[in-house]
């Protein structure tokens, strides 16, 4: 049996539980703390997708009161992060090497950032993470791809 990533096994073990899902996105941000700035609630963690909710309030408004475009790209790779936690096998590692993203739309709204992978996808060195930040209305307001590097993990390290 495959062991499940720790992040990922400990998403499983809280989120049918009363108020685990706050838990959880609480946790997640503190073991990522430039997350905290946004306020991440994690909706939903597997393999290949991720999500997470980021509202529009005072701290992350722009000068136009809509949801700054860095907030609303900190949301995407919080479930970037997510996904990668819950997709990539615990032999291996990754990390971020480089991001494209695009504005479409004014953020009027609070954002539901979408991270999404396929299976052929993992079959890379460098792992194109599709990305989404959609409004309450269905409209994108942000989109992009956040490309992961994967490797061989060095023994010893957790």
């Amino acid at each position: 049996m495959t062991r499940l990533p720790e992040t990922y096994g400990l998403y499983l073990r809280l989120y049918r539980r009363p108020l685990g899902p706050r838990l959880f996105s609480v946790l997640y941000a503190l073991k990522a703390p430039y997350f905290r700035t946004v306020r991440p609630q994690v909706r939903a963690m597997a393999p290949h997708r991720a999500e997470v909710e980021v509202r529009l309030r005072w701290g992350v408004r722009n000068h136009i009161g809509t949801l700054h475009a860095i907030a609303a790209v900190n949301g995407l790779e919080a479930a970037m992060g997510l996904l990668a936690e819950a997709t990539c096998p615990s032999d291996k590692r990754w990390i971020p090497v480089g991001m494209t993203v695009r504005y479409v739309a004014k953020a009027t709204t609070d954002l539901l950032c979408v991270a999404e992978t396929s299976e052929a996808d993992w079959e890379q060195a460098e792992v194109p993470v599709r990305v989404t930040a959609v409004r309450r209305d269905g409209v994108t307001a942000v989109e992009g791809v956040i490309t992961i590097r994967v490797s061989e993990r060095r023994k010893g390290s957790g």
